[in-house]
């Protein structure tokens, strides 16, 4: 299917005068690392927002893959494939890293028995299995999320994300507050995702944008500035302008 996996078309949202995203289209291809950059208050977040379904656009359309739900219920937008982890890491601290993770692939059971005990969900404790593999958590595994580094528990959060088998997933800074280190490893984390899976990052770092993507877009003021692979927008006088801070 040569479709991309996202489509959004002219979507605007305002709060009272201030308007976050305007007339803002883009798409996102299928097993490619799009990414979305721009200065703070640029409007990142809230068109990730828009797309989950946390926020209703007043213009504009949404395509995932294939189908319009624009608006649609997050919930429904997990339903349809669309996986996402948070600015803000969101885990359950008092909870076990195995145990995170048993919650978030919950969903690969059917409905009927979400409510057995663990030992009987063997779709689910085999997803977690694998998860614990590829993130390197395995060591962890019995540890509570709470009291894990700050890079493991983003590499937790992502694993959360993915645990679902999603189409398309949404990384909003996975990187933020990290070492240097951690965020090398994540880097290549994220570009081993890539290449089974669709994925939107929004992301500060532009060396690991430039390095990791397979295409750009910035974001300026709530609109799109330029998009492109990451050497043609670097090389835009305007991003220069806009959000490196140089002609």
């Amino acid at each position: 299917m040569n479709r991309p996996i996202l489509e959004a078309n002219g979507l605007g949202i305002s709060f009272g005068g201030l308007r976050a995203v305007e007339d803002l289209s883009f798409a996102a291809e299928r097993n490619r690392i799009t990414a979305i950059i721009g200065p703070n208050g640029a409007g990142k977040s809230t068109l990730f927002n828009l797309i989950s379904g946390a926020l209703r656009p007043r213009t504009g359309t949404v395509i995932f893959d294939g189908q319009t739900c624009t608006g649609a219920a997050p919930h429904h937008m997990q339903a349809l494939g669309l996986g996402r982890s948070f600015q803000i890491t969101s885990l359950f601290p008092e909870l076990t890293v195995v145990e995170n993770l048993r919650l978030a692939a919950q969903l690969l059971e059917p409905v009927g028995r979400w409510f057995l005990p663990a030992r009987a969900s063997r779709v689910a404790s085999d997803r977690v299995d694998s998860l614990l593999d590829q993130f390197g958590l395995a060591p962890k595994a019995s540890e509570l999320a709470g009291t894990l580094s700050h890079g493991d528990q983003r590499r937790l959060e992502i694993a959360m994300s993915i645990a679902a088998e999603p189409k398309l997933l949404l990384l909003d800074e996975p990187t933020q507050g990290m070492s240097h280190g951690d965020t090398a490893d994540t880097a290549e984390l994220i570009k081993e995702l890539g290449k089974k899976i669709s994925v939107l990052l929004i992301e500060h770092d532009i060396d690991l944008v430039m390095t990791i993507s397979d295409h750009v877009i910035v974001m300026a003021q709530g609109r799109k500035l330029a998009e492109g692979t990451p050497a043609s927008v670097r090389a835009d006088p305007a991003v220069q302008a806009a959000y490196f801070g140089h002609a």
